[in-house]
């Protein structure tokens, strides 16, 4: 699955078109190197994004084409949520 798309479904991100800018701009790494946002995501990766002043580190634990809301957050494990002072 693309990753601006897994972004999406998994709510990681809301918006498709804002997770593609978020990679496009070189602020995700998939298992520690940079990611486009046409990236192939698959189970077990690891996906580092930065969000302004905040590090979020994720691992895919489930692969979906669409999800509801409630169970979004079951498509991956936050493994470190950290807040950069700038």
């Amino acid at each position: 699955m693309r990753l601006d798309k897994y972004l999406k479904v998994s709510r990681i991100i809301k918006r498709r078109t804002v997770a593609k800018e978020v990679a496009d701009k070189g602020r995700i790494k998939l298992n520690g190197i940079l990611a486009k946002s046409s990236s192939d995501v698959k189970f077990d990766d690891v996906l580092t994004i930065t969000f302004g002043n905040k590090i979020l580190e994720v691992r895919v634990l489930d692969m979906k084409d669409s999800t509801k809301k409630e169970d979004a957050d079951k498509m991956y494990e936050i493994l470190s949520e950290t807040r950069v002072n700038a």
